[in-house]
């Protein structure tokens, strides 16, 4: 059933966004928004459905013990930030898939926790930005299938998977991406018994369920018409990315530990998929990973995306296959 409507739903949105991808369609929804100014083609800018805050993003959530917490399976995945002095945080995605953008605070520091399901690009960024405090919303609108965000200050649009001013007055500006990571409850919890997590949101939505079912066993992404990856690799496989080099998770997986060009890659069992199964916990196990510089052993900066979306965004990027 999902295939048939992803099929129906892109060849729509296909020929609604050529007709569309023109500042003209959109300054009604946004007249704050200056067209003007832009570093993309309007032609790759899609509508993903919802209109603006048809996906609602959260503010001000509430954070509880990692004790006091019921409703979440071991293996349901979170995104997760340990801050040097900070209690050591984490987002379900149960919750994200829902709402794709929190804005929270971590020690001290306001961060955006945003996870795009249609690229699995789970990313947490510091909302500071030349002296202010930006907030943000869902925009409704998709890039290479990567969710659209805007700023409700300028609204302006950002590139989710590359942390980047698209569209409008912060066009070229770039959010500094914080080394969170995603890995599964139980994994965080056992590590963390003192830890916070985000609570269940007062929100009517089927918290756990996935309504992307089989989406990362299809062989071509929703609402995507870009280049497929090269070598063969399958668009919608994961890839731990680092900067602009790409590890397949499969060859990550298989090695169990990998360490080359300064960088290491550790994965375990244990963490299910968001986007297999109806019930995000029986989703198939794609393990876990951490991501550390050789040399000192700090976390790194990263994010496991498919395949695709690393092309789309990284079309000079490095294949780390081991070849």
């Amino acid at each position: 059933m999902f295939r048939g409507i992803v099929l129906v739903c892109a060849t729509f949105a296909g020929l609604a966004g050529a007709a569309l991808a023109n500042p003209e369609f959109w300054r009604n929804e946004w007249p704050r928004t200056d067209f003007s100014r832009s570093s993309v083609d309007f032609m790759d800018i899609l509508s993903g459905g919802p209109p603006k805050d048809g996906i609602p993003a959260l503010d001000e959530v509430t954070m509880i013990p990692v004790a006091g917490e019921t409703r979440l399976d071991d293996r349901e995945p979170v995104m997760v930030l340990e801050l040097p002095g900070d209690t050591p945080r984490a987002w379900p995605i149960r919750y994200l898939t829902w709402h794709e953008i929190v804005n929270d605070m971590a020690g001290g520091v306001p961060v955006a926790v945003t996870f795009c399901p249609l690229c699995n690009a789970g990313m947490i960024f510091d909302r500071r930005l030349d002296g202010q405090v930006l907030s943000f919303g869902v925009s409704g609108k998709l890039r290479h299938s990567d969710m659209i965000m805007y700023d409700r200050q300028s609204e302006s649009w950002w590139q989710q998977a590359l942390g980047q001013g698209i569209v409008g007055t912060m066009t070229g500006k770039e959010l500094t991406q914080l080394p969170g990571w995603m890995e599964s409850w139980g994994a965080f919890r056992a590590r963390n018994p003192g830890g916070l997590v985000m609570d269940e949101p007062d929100w009517p939505r089927r918290y756990g369920r996935n309504p992307y079912v089989g989406y990362d066993s299809l062989s071509r992404p929703y609402l995507y018409n870009g280049e497929l990856p090269p070598f063969g690799i399958d668009p919608l496989s994961r890839v731990v990315r680092v900067g602009a080099r790409a590890w397949p998770l499969e060859r990550v997986a298989r090695a169990g530990r990998i360490s080359e060009d300064g960088v290491t890659i550790s994965w375990d069992e244990g963490q299910a998929s968001a986007l297999d199964t109806g019930e995000i916990a029986n989703g198939r196990d794609v393990g876990n990973i951490r991501v550390r510089d050789a040399a000192t052993g700090r976390d790194l900066v990263h994010d496991v995306i498919f395949a695709f979306a690393f092309h789309a965004f990284h079309p000079n990027g490095k294949w780390m296959l081991g070849r």
